[in-house]
This record gives C-alpha cells, sequence and structure tokens, in this order.
C-alpha cells in the first residue's frame, strides 16, 4: 500500500496521431489506466468489488510528446484526503531516465457505491490504503 504508484506505458501504432506523436486523447487513456491500477494494487479486494471511480474534472498541461515506440514513466499519487465523496490524484508522465514531466494533470474522481449507483462519501477505511497525504 502506498499514496505513490508508478507505470510505464510505451506508444504503439495505435496511439500517434497525424502529427506523428501520441494523441491527447492517449494521454487521458493512461491516466485512467493508471489511477485503475493504483486502486486496484492498493485498495483492499472487498472495497474494489463495491466501489467505482469516476472522473468530473481533468487539468493538464503539455509540455512535450512522445514517438511511436518511445516510452514514458508514469507517477501518480493523492496529494490530499478526500473532501466527501471526491478526491484529486496527480499524474506526471516523464521520459524514461529523465526528471522533467512532458505531461502533468490534476484529476478529480468521485467515488460511487456500485451497489446503489450513487455518489457516496469515501470511508475513511477506503482512503487509508492510499496515504499519507502530502
Amino acid at each position: 500500500m502506498a499514496n505513490r504508484f508508478t507505470l510505464t506505458f510505451t506508444a504503439g501504432p495505435e496511439h500517434i496521431d497525424v502529427m506523428g506523436h501520441v494523441n491527447n486523447a492517449v494521454w487521458v487513456q493512461w491516466m485512467d489506466a493508471i489511477a485503475t491500477a493504483h486502486w486496484e494494487a492498493d485498495a483492499r479486494p472487498d472495497h474494489v468489488a463495491a466501489y467505482v471511480w469516476v472522473v468530473t474534472r481533468h487539468e493538464i498541461d503539455y509540455r512535450g510528446n512522445i514517438r511511436e515506440g518511445e516510452s514514458v514513466e508514469a507517477r501518480t499519487f493523492i496529494p490530499e484526503g478526500p473532501r466527501a465523496a471526491r478526491f484529486d490524484r496527480r499524474v506526471d508522465f516523464y521520459r524514461v531516465g529523465e526528471d522533467k514531466p512532458i505531461v502533468s494533470a490534476r484529476t478529480t474522481w468521485a467515488m460511487i457505491e456500485l451497489a446503489s449507483g450513487r455518489l457516496c462519501r469515501i470511508p475513511a477505511e477506503v482512503a487509508e490504503p492510499f496515504g499519507p497525504f502530502d
């Protein structure tokens, strides 16, 4: 269990746009993929079975890009504890071996209880595996 989580993504031909680099929509898909992987890796199995997350907001800064065959290391963390049904997550993408992010995002997620299909307040025991918060 950890506040921080890392995955590596490699750009394939299906990720490339007419400009010859990763399409902006792919960066959003990768943000979703790392957030989901972090949740599934660190949440309790009964929480994974009971709750799902939906994005309510993305704020993304694009400072660079990669081309087919290049890889990025995605690093995510949750900077502060939840607010009712929501929390913010940071995701930064770095060229492998570099320390300057080429894409940075702050996303807001809301928790939905699967049984009711409704937003629900995030219980402390659900948030706990993802702390401590900065």
